[in-house]
C-alpha cells in the first residue's frame, strides 16, 4: 500500500514543476518582448531631437552619402543615438536614398520623423529679396548666398551669352530680366532654374498693356527698362519726380541729344561712393558714358523697380530738356527748358557742394 501511494504522488509533483517552468519561460519572453518593444519604440517613435530653439536648418550637399549625413547630424548634436538612427534609416531605406537639400529639423522629432523628412526631399524654401541692386555682380552674390551653387558658377551663367540668349537677353542687359521683389527658391536650384523662374516672372510683368504703352512711348520693353534704371538713378527719394524726369529724357531722345546723366558716369566708373561727378568723369571711355554717346546705354545701370518702369510708361509730356539738383540737398530737382536756366541752378548747386566740402 505505501508503495502504491508513493507512485500515485510522483505524477502530480512533476506536473506542478512543469507548470512553473512554463510560467517562468512565459515571464522571460514577456520581459524580452517588453524590452524589444521599448527599444523599438525608442528607436522609431520617441523624441530624439533636442534643440535649444524650436527648429534648426540643416544642409545636405549633392553627392553626400549616408555616412556624411549621419556625421553632420552627430556633429550638430541633432541625434542622441547614432546607432538607433542608423537602424531606422536602414529599415526605411534611407541609407541608399539620400536627397540633397535644405531641411528644417523641428525640436522633439523622432528618428522616424527625421528620416521621413530627409527621404521626402521636402526642402525649406529660401526667401530672396531683390531690391536696390546695381550690378549683375551684386545680383549674383545675393543669389549665390541662397543656393548650393557658389558665386563663381552663378556669375559664369550671367556672363555666358549662350546661357542667357535663350531668354532674349545678353550679358549687358540681363539684369533687366529681374524685376525687384521677394521670391523663393530651393537651395538645390541651379542658376538655370532660377533664371527660368525670373524669366517667367518677367513675361508675366510685361503684360499686353505695358507693352502697348511702351510702344506708344516709342520704346521697346528693353529700352524702357534701361531708361527706367537711369530715372531711378536720378531720383530714388521722391517718386513723384520720376515721370517728369522720364519725360525730360524722352524729349532728349527724340531730339537726338545725349542724355548727359551723371548716374551713368558713376556706373561706368564702377565706384558708387562718388558723390560729385567731375568734368574728368565725362571723358571716360565707356558705352555707358551718356555725355559722349547719344541714345541709351547698352544695359540698365541698376535693377529698375516696377514703380520706375511704370513711371516711364506714364511719363509726363513736358518741354523740359535740363534739370539740376536743388542746392538744399533735399534730393529734389529744378526742371528747365533752357540751358541758361539750368546753368544758373548748377552754379548755386556747385557753390553749395564747395561749402559742404563735397569734393568726390
Amino acid at each position: 500500500m505505501p508503495k502504491k501511494a508513493f507512485c500515485s504522488f510522483v505524477p502530480g509533483f512533476m506536473s506542478n514543476k512543469l507548470v512553473n517552468k512554463v510560467k517562468a519561460g512565459v515571464l522571460v519572453l514577456a520581459v524580452v518582448a517588453g524590452i524589444a518593444a521599448y527599444i523599438f519604440y525608442r528607436a522609431f517613435y520617441s523624441s530624439q531631437i533636442r534643440l535649444s530653439d524650436k527648429s534648426k536648418l540643416i544642409y545636405i550637399h549633392t553627392g553626400w552619402d549616408f555616412e556624411k549625413v549621419a556625421g553632420m547630424l552627430k556633429d550638430k548634436h541633432l541625434i542622441r543615438d547614432p546607432k538607433m538612427f542608423r537602424f531606422v534609416a536602414e529599415v526605411k531605406g534611407y541609407i541608399t536614398d539620400v536627397k540633397p537639400g535644405r531641411y528644417r529639423v523641428v525640436n522633439g522629432m523622432s528618428n522616424t520623423q527625421l528620416v521621413n523628412l530627409l527621404m521626402s526631399g521636402k526642402q525649406e524654401p529660401e526667401t530672396i529679396n531683390l531690391y536696390n541692386i546695381r550690378t549683375k555682380y551684386d545680383l549674383a552674390g545675393i543669389i549665390a548666398g541662397k543656393m548650393q551653387a557658389d558665386s563663381t558658377a552663378v556669375i559664369s551663367y550671367f556672363e555666358n551669352n549662350d546661357s542667357i540668349k535663350r531668354y532674349g537677353f545678353n550679358t549687358y542687359n540681363v539684369i533687366a530680366m529681374f524685376i525687384p521683389g521677394t521670391y523663393t527658391l530651393l537651395w538645390t536650384d541651379s542658376p538655370r532654374d532660377f533664371f527660368e523662374q525670373m524669366h517667367t516672372n518677367y513675361e508675366a510683368f510685361w503684360t499686353k498693356t505695358r507693352r502697348k504703352e511702351a510702344q506708344e512711348a516709342g520704346l521697346s520693353p528693353m529700352q524702357l527698362s534701361i531708361l527706367a534704371s537711369i530715372v531711378q538713378g536720378e531720383q530714388s527719394l521722391f517718386p513723384d519726380e520720376k515721370p517728369t524726369i522720364a519725360g525730360l529724357y524722352i524729349n532728349r531722345l527724340h531730339k537726338g541729344m545725349p542724355l548727359q546723366s551723371d548716374p551713368t558716369l558713376v556706373f561706368a566708373r564702377g565706384d558708387f561712393s562718388i558723390l560729385r561727378v567731375r568734368n574728368g568723369d565725362k571723358e571716360i571711355e565707356s558705352p555707358y558714358n551718356t555725355y559722349k554717346h547719344a541714345g541709351l546705354p547698352p544695359g540698365p545701370i541698376n535693377m529698375p523697380e516696377a514703380s520706375s518702369i511704370d513711371a516711364v510708361l506714364n511719363f509726363d509730356r513736358n518741354d523740359y530738356l535740363y534739370m539740376c539738383a536743388e542746392a538744399d540737398f533735399s534730393g529734389r530737382h529744378h526742371f528747365c527748358i533752357t540751358y541758361k536756366e539750368q546753368q544758373e541752378y548748377a552754379t548755386k548747386y556747385h557753390r553749395a557742394e564747395n561749402k559742404k566740402q563735397i569734393i568726390r
